[in-house]
Parts: structure tokens; C-alpha cells; sequence
């Protein structure tokens, strides 16, 4: 299993810029994240992921890897829609895919291309993408690409580990602003901290946002 690297470097540079941060990395000890680092299968698998458990999500992709074997631009074009759908994803996510597909087969979108781009114009490239979003493609940049820097606003977990370990009711665009420049340009390797802390990784730390809020810990996605 490949595994979003990271280590001393990233750690260290925290814990100086942030002590109350470094105080839960130290607690925390290693956090292992899988990753995919094919580009291809990684937008599939994160459109797939939109707006469902993570439990679900884990079982389409499996149903997914049985049936075609190797996620490709062809075995995806050969399944077909309602296969796709028979597989436990909605119409629309089937139809996604298909058409994610299909630009990749015909050249219409340069995948290769987005690998070799800037966080920010990667991130533009992916989001033109039919059924991604500015928040799924900043999980391809993490999660496929390795990319050193990314924290995601529209991460409601990220939010809630940032509410947990600074003791904040509300996370504002000005404050997430912040850490983000405080956590540059190792700001990954925070959020897979922050992810940790949102569940539960250190005990008696709790959520400090009014109740309705607290009870909101899923991400968000844009499906249209």
C-alpha cells in the first residue's frame, strides 16, 4: 500500500511554526493515508466518493476493481453506464465517469498535462471536469499527486480538527486564511493531522462549535 509521505521535515517545520499543532503530532504519532498515484483511477475513485460514506465508497470501488480489473479510460468505456450504476453509484456519478472517460480517450483532456501544473491550475483543469469540484480536486492533488501544500476551506473535517485543537466556535474564511499561511508550505501534512484530530485521534478533545454545527463532520461536494 503507497502511503502520502511525509516525515521529519514536514513535522518540525509545524511544530515551530505551531506548538499546539506540533503537541498533537507528537501525541498523534505517524499518520498513514492511502494513496493512488495513478492520475486516471484516482478522479474515478474520488468522484465516486462524493457525498457518500466512506464505507460505501470503499465497497463500489472494490465492485469496480473486481469487474473491470484495471480502471482505464477502456475497460470504463466498455462497461457502460448502467453497469456502472449496477455497481451501487447513482445515474448521474455512471454518466460522470463515462464522460471523464471519454474525454481522456479522445485527447479532449489532457490528463498527463495536469500532473506538470501548478496547485492552483491543476485545480482549475480538474474542476472543469464534469462532476468535480475546487474540494475533489484538491483530494487528486493530495492524494494522487502528493502535492506538499493542501488545505481544503471546503473540508468540513479539516474545519472541525481546527475548531477541536484551537478551541474556536467557528472556523471564518479569515481564520482558516491563517493557519493556512501558517501551515505553508507543508499545509498536507497538516490536514492529514487535522483529519486525525476530527476523529477523535486524541482523547477528551472535543468539537467547540455550538451543536448544530458539531453535529456537520462530512465533506461537501458540488455534484453539478
Amino acid at each position: 500500500m503507497a502511503v502520502f509521505r511525509y516525515g521529519e521535515v514536514e513535522t518540525s517545520w509545524l511544530a515551530s511554526r505551531d506548538p499546539r499543532l506540533g503537541d498533537a503530532i507528537e501525541q498523534i504519532g505517524p499518520v498513514e493515508r492511502e494513496i493512488d498515484p495513478d492520475l486516471f483511477s484516482s478522479v474515478i475513485h474520488h468522484i465516486i466518493g462524493q457525498q457518500i460514506s466512506t464505507k460505501a465508497q470503499a465497497t463500489i470501488w472494490r465492485r469496480m476493481c473486481e469487474r473491470l480489473g484495471e480502471v482505464t479510460p477502456e475497460t470504463v468505456l466498455a462497461a457502460g453506464e448502467g453497469e456502472l450504476q449496477a455497481l451501487g453509484m447513482t445515474f448521474r456519478k455512471a454518466g460522470y465517469l463515462m464522460e471523464f472517460a471519454r474525454r481522456i480517450e479522445t485527447g479532449a483532456f489532457d490528463l498527463a498535462s495536469v500532473a506538470r501544473m501548478p496547485d492552483e491550475e491543476a485545480i482549475r483543469a480538474l474542476d472543469e471536469l464534469p462532476g468535480i469540484g475546487r474540494w475533489t480536486a484538491e483530494m487528486i492533488l493530495l492524494f494522487c499527486l502528493e502535492r506538499p501544500n493542501v488545505l481544503s476551506w471546503d473540508d468540513l473535517a479539516i474545519q472541525r480538527g481546527m475548531r477541536m485543537l484551537y478551541h474556536h466556535r467557528c472556523i471564518t474564511p479569515e481564520l482558516f486564511a491563517k493557519y493556512r499561511r501558517r501551515y505553508s508550505p507543508y499545509g498536507s501534512t497538516a490536514s492529514l493531522y487535522l483529519w486525525a484530530i476530527a476523529g477523535g485521534a486524541i482523547p477528551g478533545m472535543r468539537d467547540w462549535a455550538p451543536n448544530r454545527m458539531a453535529s456537520k463532520n462530512r465533506t461537501g461536494e458540488k455534484t453539478a
